[in-house]
């Protein structure tokens, strides 16, 4: 089953006193990249979810964010006596600095003090973080389903195309091959031609070295190899397709090997119509490729 790398979903969940949503897309990538958003004070988390997200998505640049609210006395607060006295320090230092240029100040109310970073702290978090972790990663599944679900659908899309584009090059492969038979009776007159025209010119050629010379052009001519080749690259490519598993890097590889096939059957075809069928598959090939890059 094809899984393409483009997917997306999000999720709303509550308990453990907050409230909270998940965000999750990702694009294609060479490798799996997890780059997550997740709010701080809750012990293990992040371990967490990198471990979930690891069981489900093999490649990929995954985007993960998880916005949380905590319910209203979800936390008790409690002050911090010593950054307290190291406000009220620094706010007395700043009103006697005042006094003395004459600069009058506007009288600092509890509210302003108690904002300032540190004063109040968030009490028995360690403690408390434990039931909302585990909160969070029982409704984590169900996002990462309804987001497995999207990069499904978007496989089986991508494996359509896919398979039509194998059959296009299969049958470009087989139009090469009756232009390869039909152009060898042409091929063997033209160098029977060649042949007959240099013995005549040159009466002094060792007609053993002309007849090697010969053979190695028909060899170098001869395009069965590329058309096999090509033909065995056809069927791993459609095992690929009807297999499990991530096969991205496989069939990206399929790729580069069925354009070296494309590119030798263009410089050894010797044939105007042999030639259009190679820049045929060359396209066909490079389409493939624009896919794959989109397959984990």
């Amino acid at each position: 089953m094809i899984v393409s790398m483009t997917g997306f979903a999000s999720r709303k969940g509550e308990g453990a006193g907050a409230r909270w949503s998940w965000d999750i897309r990702s694009v294609n990538g060479k490798g799996l990249d997890l780059r997550l958003r997740l709010p701080d004070g809750i012990a293990g988390l992040e371990q967490a979810v990198r471990a979930e997200l690891g069981k489900r998505v093999q490649r990929g640049n995954v985007s993960l964010t998880l916005k949380l609210t905590r319910e209203a006395g979800a936390e008790a607060l409690r002050l911090n006596p010593e950054v307290l006295a190291a406000v009220l320090t620094a706010l007395a230092g700043v009103e006697r600095a005042a006094n003395e240029r004459g600069v009058v100040l506007a009288q600092t109310s509890a509210a302003e003090i108690l904002a300032q970073r540190g004063v109040l702290d968030a009490g028995g978090e360690e403690e408390d973080s434990a039931p909302l972790l585990a909160a969070l990663m029982a409704d984590l599944p169900g996002l990462l389903d309804a987001f497995q679900e999207m990069r499904a659908a978007e496989g089986t899309a991508l494996a359509e195309v896919l398979a039509g584009q194998v059959d296009r090059i299969a049958a470009l492969a087989a139009e090469a091959r009756e232009l390869a038979t039909a152009r060898r009776a042409q091929m063997d007159e033209t160098l029977r031609e060649n042949l007959a025209r240099v013995l005549a010119n040159a009466a002094e050629a060792d007609p053993d070295r002309v007849a090697q010379e010969l053979a190695l052009i028909a060899v170098k001519a001869d395009v069965t190899e590329e058309l096999d080749r090509l033909d065995a690259h056809v069927a791993s490519a459609r095992a690929h397709l009807a297999g499990t598993g991530p096969v991205g890097r496989k069939l990206d590889f399929l790729t580069q090997e069925f354009n070296r096939e494309a590119n030798t059957l263009c410089s050894k075809s010797q044939n105007a119509e042999l030639t259009r069928v190679g820049l045929d598959l060359k396209l066909v090939i490079d389409q493939m490729r624009e896919q794959v890059q989109n397959v984990e």
